[in-house]
Order: C-alpha cells, then structure tokens, then sequence
C-alpha cells in the first residue's frame, strides 16, 4: 500500500513546495518600524542582563510575541549565508494612577497627570540570539506617539535585520525591555539545512551535494538522484551494524536501523550518512512484526531480526486453561537479548508449557511456546517452584493465576486443597523436574488424575441428589401437588399485580388527614402494587399545576389497567355538593397542590355518564365519615370503609389477578397494622372549621 514518506523527503531531498528566500545584500544591521512608530539601532552588541522584573509606573511598552523569517545575507552574487529576520511585536501595559489626595494636590496634580497621559511612550527592547557558534545581543529603541497610547492595545511592531547562523542549527531567541516589566519572551527554531529550500547555488557549502529524492508508487520506493552532468557520485543503502549492502525499499522494510549514505566521487570526499527512521513508530512497529522466535533443539531458541532490539527474554509457564503465561522470574533471571544470535536457557528438561517471553520497555511484544511442536499439546501439570536458602531452608510453592501459592497453606485455590497429595508425588518421584541448581528447583507435577477424581466426584453427588429428590416426591406426592398450584396461583397473582396501578384522590381537609392518606399510600406501596398520590410529586404540581398533573396521572393508569381511588372526607363530600349544585368548578381558595378540587371536572362527568364501573373504586375512614354521608352517585362504584373493610378494599384494587385468601388476609393486617396509629392520632385532634368547608361528622349531612 502507499505509504506517507515525508520524513524521508525532509531527510534527503527537497520540499515538493519550493521556497524563494529573500535576500539582502552587505554585513550591516537595521531596524525598521510599523507605520506610526519610531526606532533605532543601537551600534554593537552590547552584554545581556535581562535583571529582575519592576513594577510599571504608569503605561509601558513591553513585547508580547516573537516572530522569525528566513533570508540570505548576501556578500556576493554566490556568497550567501542564512539569517534570521526577527520581528517584535509591541503592546501597552499598565495605566495610568489618579492622584490618592486630590485636595491636596489640587490643579498641580491634575496638571501633571494631563501632560504626561499626552507625552510619547518610549522603550528599550533587548534582542538575544543564541545558537553553538553565535551569541549577539543588539538593543532596539522604540517611541510611539501619545495618540496610539491605548492601555492593553498593540501599537504595531520592530523588525530586525538579522542574526546569522550555520545551516542545521538550534537557535534560540529571548526579547525584553530594559527595565524588565514582565517575563522576557523566548523562541526556539530548528533552522533547515541545503535540502529543504532553494538555496544550493546561493550558499557554497551546499554546492557539492548531491540532491536526492524519495518517491512511492504502490510498494516500491522510488530514489531520484538530482545531480550534474559532470558530478559523479556514490551511493548506499545499508543496515548500519552489519555492513553496506543495497536493497529495494518498501514500505514494510522501513526499520530503525535503515541508514542512507552519499557521497561525491572526488578524492578525500566526505560521506554524509544518514539514518531517518530510528525514531520513526512506523519503523518500530515494522521491526517488531519482522522479529521472529526461532527454536534450536533441544533447548535453545534465537530471536532472528534486521535490527538490534532493546529487549529482554524470560522464561514463563503456559497452564493448560488459558490465561497469561506467568514470567519464572525468579528463579529464573531476565536475559539481555542479542538478535542473531542462539540461547539457551539452564533447563535439564523441557516441557510444552515452557514458553518464551520477549519483553521491550516493559512490554511483552512476543510470545512463543517453542518446544511444543517437538514436545506435544500443554499438559494439565502444576508447576512447583522450590526456593533454597541458608542453612538448607526449603519452601515449595505452586505457581497459579493467583500467584505462587504455598501447599501448606488454607487458601481456597486448587493447589492448597491438593497440597499434601502433590507434595507426596513430589516425594515418590512423580513429577518431572526441568531446573536445578543452588537457589531452587523446578517441578512439574502432573494434575490428571485429580481432575478425574474429581469429577467423579461431582457425578456422584448429582446422581445422589437426584435420587433423594425423587423420593421426596414420591412420599409426599399429594403436599407437592398443592404447593405446585399454591406457586403457580402466586405466579399469576403476582404478574398481575405488579401491572396493576392505583392513583389516590383525596381532599386536604387538614394535616392530620394528609399524614393518614401518606400512611395509606406508603403501605399500599408495600404490596405489589403501583400508587400515585400528589403528596409525593408536589414539584411537579407546582410547575404544572393541579389539573394537567391530574389529567397525566388519570390517563396513564386507565391506560396500564389500574384504578383510580376516592378517599371520601367532609372536605371532599362537602365538594362534590358544591359541584353537583353548581355544575361548575369549585371556587374558593384551594390549596395550589389541592389535585381533588382540580380533578371533580373530570372525575364526576364519568360518574353521571355511567364510565365510572370498574375504573373507581371509593373508599372512607370509619371514624372520620358515616357511610350515608358518600354522595348516592359514587354508590355506582364499591364504595368501602377502612380499615374494617380492608381485605374487600384490597381485592378491588388487585384486580382480576386475585391472590389466594392468606396472602390477601396478611396485606391487610399489614396496612392495618400501619394505618392504626395514623388513625387514632387524627380522632384526637380537635375538628376546626376551614375556609369554604365544613369539617367534622354534619359535613355529610348536606344532601
């Protein structure tokens, strides 16, 4: 595929976009100005102190941004040398102070103040050019006009003409003004050599070179040669540590180490050699996909590649089950990898779970079981790793994803539940061991005959299972049958009642009636059923008010299959009279999250057309209301007392999917349970009349 090649072209031959420099003629320095300004060039270097930073008295000029151009400085015709053009670009900084006593001062300060906000602004702007064979500092004086006085404005900018440097070069530029106002300014270019702009027949030094070019068509690359008719030359394309050679390039040969050398063909000439790509990723990432594990029986291994390769090589162990081959380090050291070049590792065996590790800046880039094609598929072995100390101390360990795991120890892995049996096999002289010398040992233990065990193990246990299960089921056919249809009833019963919704409608009569409907709703939400009340979304009433969150709520319980309740108070008889004589909304003041008083247009509309069977359900406290005081026209709909008739109250709220007796009997003791203490409070508090209603028992009796 092709493949970008600027870094080759920037390295060996001219940009595709040619550059004309500019050029000027004679050794001296100037200084020029934007229009406006006006500057002066010191005569000579002078020594750079940048010293510490000052406060501003008032407006200053300080430079804010450096900016460079390259031209020839030419002697002759063919004399020319590189030069940097620097241009300064100034700012005003700081402003002007008002007098702190004006009284005291009085029209003098004021004076004062007046002629110097109308005075020029005038600076001394230090220059400093640095590279490894100049060093100058050159001092430029800038005015600027009172008119262009703008605190925090440019005023333009001072060009100088120039500072000479060596083709290739570092240089570094710092700017300042003296005094030193602020933090000088510096600046860092890299500046070209004969190959990236149009300056071979200008600059001598660039004469004997011969031009090369880097082209790509598809695979191959293309080199093309730009020199005289009469320059004879030399070129080589080479792997630097093994030697010249010529090859083809392309572009899966880019490697760190290609290097490309040229040279005239005239006595005592100089080779310029050059090596592009070892920095290039692209070039190490070729290397490494060019690298290859190679094995050398019985137990040596090479790792071939075109280059030397930063890179270290360890020993690890591949089990069976997958997972990331576990390095052997220790015991086994790392080893410095030499390309090339045969290894062998202290192995007295080999074993097919012994593989290679290649690792560079601590990443594993290769991997190679090596002796597996030779030694057969992984085996299901345990890998002891024996570590000898002074004094002939010995612990044995065994290496798992988890780590080494001691065979004495209580944890909960395969190695320490088989600890004692694999340490008898390593007695016997059942494993085989692959490594040996003074600080430990390698063994591999085979693990085949406990994985059988075990799952006759397992098989055994299952049978068991299955024939004290099927046992159970013939001495207790009858009980099983029943508990089967118990389960299958709950099944249904719960599917259905968690589709079921109810949404509570109710009137604030007071405080103590609202933390009995929130004790209502907050049991009910107990049971497998789904409650909106507006006590719990007052946010949302606020913002939408009463009416559109009723109209929500209302519509998407009809729509779920739910039902919506009618906790009756005074307060709410006492509205559905007003609404029934008026056949209007009622007036008054209602409390702005009262949903009850919004919803009567909706809710009592249903009710008169006959729509309200089967998507109402009424219900009253016992204490609180008689149960003649419901409006007859609710009597459509079961209309039921709480919590005496709370079992009747819960099996119209779940619906056609109606739970079994018990459970339906133990939801209502709970919610009793919880409405009680609620309850007993609210009869114990005192019946205050509210605005535009009449709380207490004789509430019901306007018919």
């Amino acid at each position: 595929m092709p493949v970008s090649w600027f870094l080759l072209s920037l390295a060996l031959g001219r940009s595709p976009v040619v550059l004309s420099l500019e050029r000027l003629v004679g050794p001296q320095d100037t200084a020029r100005c934007s229009p406006g300004l006006s500057c002066h060039l010191w005569d000579g270097d002078l020594l750079c102190l940048p010293g510490s930073i000052v406060s501003a008295p008032g407006p200053v000029l300080v430079p804010t941004h450096l900016q460079t151009e390259l031209v020839l400085r030419c002697h002759q015709e063919t004399d020319c040398g590189l030069c940097v053009r620097v241009a300064v670009h100034l700012a005003v900084h700081g402003h002007w102070e008002e007098p702190k006593d004006e009284e005291q001062f009085g029209r003098a300060a004021d004076a004062g103040l007046e002629e110097a906000r109308n005075a020029s602004l005038q600076a001394q702007v230090v220059l400093s050019f640095n590279s490894y064979t100049t060093a100058r500092c050159v001092l430029l004086e800038v005015k600027v006009p009172a008119a262009l006085v703008q605190p925090g404005q440019s005023v333009g900018s001072v060009v100088f003409d120039c500072f000479e440097a060596a083709l290739g070069a570092e240089v570094q530029i710092w700017s300042y003004t003296q005094p030193n106002y602020q933090k000088e300014l510096n600046f860092t270019q890299q500046l070209p050599d004969c190959k990236g702009y149009e300056v071979r027949d200008s600059i001598q030094s660039c004469w004997a070179l011969p031009w090369l070019n880097v082209s790509a068509d598809g695979d191959d690359v293309h080199l093309v040669l730009d020199v005289s008719k009469e320059q004879h030359f030399g070129l080589s394309l080479y792997w630097n540590q093994t030697g010249p050679q010529t090859i083809t390039l392309n572009h899966k040969d880019l490697v760190p180490c290609l290097c490309i050398q040229v040279w005239p063909l005239e006595p005592d000439s100089v080779r310029t050699s050059i090596c592009p790509f070892r920095k290039d990723p692209r070039a190490h990432r070729n290397l490494w996909r060019a690298a290859r594990l190679q094995l050398l029986p019985p137990r040596g291994w090479r790792l071939d590649a075109p280059c030397s390769l930063p890179a270290e090589a360890t020993l690890c162990w591949q089990a069976l089950g997958g997972g990331p081959c576990q390095p052997l380090v220790p015991p086994l050291s790392r080893e410095n990898v030499t390309v090339n070049k045969p290894l062998e590792f202290p192995l007295l065996k080999g074993h097919p779970n012994l593989c290679v590790q290649v690792s560079s800046w601590e990443k594993m880039q290769l991997q190679e079981c090596l002796w597996s094609d030779s030694l057969g598929p992984l085996k299901d072995d345990m890998l002891l790793v024996e570590t000898r100390g002074p004094q002939d101390n010995r612990s044995l360990c065994a290496l798992e994803p988890s780590g080494c795991t001691p065979l004495l120890s209580r944890a909960s892995t395969r190695a320490a539940r088989l600890g004692e049996h694999l340490l008898q096999d390593l007695e016997s002289g059942q494993c085989l061991q692959l490594w040996d010398d003074d600080l430990g040992a390698l063994w591999a233990c085979p693990m085949n005959k406990y994985t059988h065990q075990r799952w006759a193990l397992v098989w055994l246990a299952c049978l068991l299972f299955a024939a004290v299960l099927f046992l159970l089921l013939l001495l207790k056919k009858d009980h099983v049958k029943g508990w089967l249809r118990l389960l299958k009833e709950d099944v249904h019963a719960g599917a259905a009642a968690r589709s079921r919704s109810a949404l509570l409608l109710y009137s604030a009569d007071d405080e103590g009636f609202e933390r009995l409907v929130g004790a209502l709703a907050s049991a009910l939400c107990q049971l497998p059923l789904r409650v909106a009340v507006d006590l719990w979304s007052r946010r949302e009433l606020s913002a939408h008010g009463p009416l559109a969150w009723f109209h929500a709520q209302r519509r998407q319980t009809l729509q779920e299959g739910g039902v919506v309740v009618l906790l009756f108070s005074p307060g709410a008889v006492a509205l559905c009279h007003e609404w029934l004589q008026d056949r209007a909304s009622v007036p008054g003041a209602q409390s702005p999250h009262d949903a009850f008083a919004a919803s009567l247009n909706c809710v009592l509309p249903d009710f008169l057309q006959g729509r309200a069977p089967g998507r109402y359900v009424g219900a009253y406290f016992d204490s609180l209301l008689r149960p003649d005081a419901v409006p007859a026209l609710f009597r459509a709909v079961p209309v039921l007392s709480l919590p005496s008739q709370l079992p009747d109250f819960l099996r119209a709220l779940q619906g056609p999917g109606i739970p079994r007796l018990g459970r339906l009997a133990d939801w209502a003791e709970q919610v009793s349970r919880a409405l009680q203490p609620v309850l007993d409070s609210c009869q114990r508090l005192p019946a205050t009349p509210e605005t535009g209603r009449e709380v207490g028992l004789e509430a019901g009796d306007r018919t």
